[in-house]
């Protein structure tokens, strides 16, 4: 049975009519806004995390200009635990040219789309394709894979001549016709059916041409990427505490870890958290008292964070070149802004017991 990208889009267009997915959050009163905001966000995340941040996203900011108006730090906050900060940092700056460009409307034209912050060649395609029934091949995790297996490309898909050999593929299946359900068809098949472990062939509409799946294949293709193994980083941060309830936090760089959010002053050593405590903070009642250490991972790496809890009374100078580089932070009263996720658990928990009302000799 030979293999032709002329048979991939009708059998896939039969398959999401009765299997696919409808329902999602981003598929109702679908418009060029809230598809971008639904690609961003699902960019190496899965749909059950992002649906409840995608609704969340959507009543704070359910039109472009109110995203490009509203401060960092409120977008920031609502992408709090998600992760992979630049999208967010990208998607604030995007509307903003969206604003300030286009008028608040989005540009239909592909090469202004992929030139926006965050936007790439697949997305812009997405994004037209979605919205706007425009034909635009894409070629993100899940439309690799189908395809890999499908017509048994071998190779590491980021390589150049890989990539380049799969979006010609993309392009050959794409169809003149309905090719917003189309776009929507193979992200689900990839998704669902085609799924990196245990893909479920039986359930498959390609998987009698499937090369993938004819020469027993399915676990090779495509070829994993190299796993670089993973370190174990540590990080001293100081919690400094104030009798009101207000911690000191220093704004991350938008480079790195934690990019942009608001996070404790951290450290590579105990003894250099010390120097800062003695350095920095008024009336320290004690040397920094030790909290249980908080595990975090990474994509390659786990971090093992030791709290360095120490009561003061201010600071005499804060590490700042500017006036929004840090701030004291209620946690009893906590402002609207992004922390890293397991800091919101450390200071949710902080705000929750009898600290307060404690005092150390």
């Amino acid at each position: 049975m030979s293999l032709t990208a002329e048979a991939v889009a009708p059998a896939l267009l039969e398959w999401h009519a009765r299997d696919g997915r409808h329902h999602l959050p981003w598929q109702q009163d679908r418009t060029p806004y809230r598809v971008w905001v639904s690609e961003i966000m699902l960019q190496q995340t899965q749909v059950t995390t992002v649906a409840p941040y995608y609704e969340r996203f959507m009543s704070r900011f359910p039109e472009v200009r109110s995203l490009a108006d509203a401060p960092i730090d409120e977008v920031l906050h609502l992408w709090s635990g998600l992760g992979y900060y630049a999208r967010a940092r990208n998607l604030h700056r995007a509307a903003g040219r969206i604003r300030d460009d286009y008028g608040g409307e989005f540009p239909r034209e592909f090469a202004q789309l992929a030139a926006l912050p965050g936007i790439g060649r697949s997305t812009a395609g997405a994004i037209l394709a979605l919205a706007f029934g425009a034909r635009f091949p894409i070629l993100d995790g899940n439309v690799r894979r189908v395809l890999a297996r499908y017509f048994g490309v071998a190779g590491n898909s980021a390589e150049r001549a890989v990539a380049q050999r799969l979006w010609a593929l993309s392009e050959r299946c794409t169809p003149h016709v309905e090719v917003d359900a189309y776009t929507q068809a193979i992200m689900d098949l990839g998704a669902t059916v085609c799924v990196r472990r245990k893909p479920l062939c039986t359930h498959c509409p390609l998987s009698q041409r499937c090369l993938a799946r004819r020469t027993g294949r399915q676990h090779e293709l495509p070829a994993p990427r190299v796993r670089r193994a993973r370190r174990l980083r540590r990080a001293f941060m100081v919690v400094a505490l104030q009798d009101d309830g207000s911690v000191l936090l220093e704004r991350r760089p938008e480079s790195g870890v934690w990019g942009g959010l608001w996070c404790l002053p951290e450290f590579a050593t105990v003894t250099a958290a010390g120097a800062f405590v003695r350095a920095s903070l008024r009336a320290a009642a004690i040397e920094p008292q030790p909290l249980s250490e908080i595990q975090h991972a990474f994509t390659h790496f786990d971090l093992a964070i030791t709290p360095l809890l120490v009561r003061c009374s201010g600071a005499w100078a804060v590490r700042e070149e500017g006036a929004e580089l840090s701030l004291w932070y209620n946690i009893r009263a906590p402002a609207r802004i992004g922390l890293p996720a397991p800091i919101t658990t450390l200071l949710a928990g902080l705000a929750s017991e009898s600290l307060f009302d404690a005092r150390t000799a």
